[in-house]
């Protein structure tokens, strides 16, 4: 487990345990962890330090709690978020499914990339002029 997992841990021991690592992005890491009170799976995405130096805790926050009023089928709810010993961290449900990305390929006949992009560029022409690039 890494230093940073095992900081959690501590952090939050008496709200979750860390299993392990999920996923990696710019902004945050997301851990499988168990959430202790309830008895259920949870990710657990926590703000990378450096960025929670620069956008602060109230901000992330406060975009918890208006991304928390959103109601979708395709959205998951939040169940907490917080700050303990330095990590803002939030939680939501653990959706495992198991090769999405693979049985999604496979229908697609492979992965859609940039060439999506340079294929359909020339179809679709240039970008609109607006009025503002004619005031030179």
């Amino acid at each position: 487990m890494s230093d940073v997992a095992e900081r959690l841990n501590a952090a939050l021991g008496d709200r979750y345990r860390i299993e392990r690592e999920l996923g990696e992005g710019g902004m945050a890491t997301v851990y499988l962890a168990d959430d202790l009170r309830h008895e259920r799976k949870v990710a657990l995405k926590v703000l990378k330090p450096e960025l929670a130096a620069v956008v602060g805790a109230e901000r992330f926050l406060a975009e918890i709690k208006t991304t928390a009023h959103l109601q979708h089928l395709h959205t998951l709810p939040f169940f907490d978020s917080g700050e303990a010993d330095g990590f803002l961290f939030c939680s939501r449900p653990h959706a495992a499914i198991r090769g999405f990305r693979a049985s999604s390929r496979r229908r697609r006949g492979g992965w859609e990339g940039p060439e999506v992009g340079g294929r359909l560029s020339p179809r679709i022409g240039p970008p609109p002029r607006s009025p503002a690039s004619d005031r030179r």
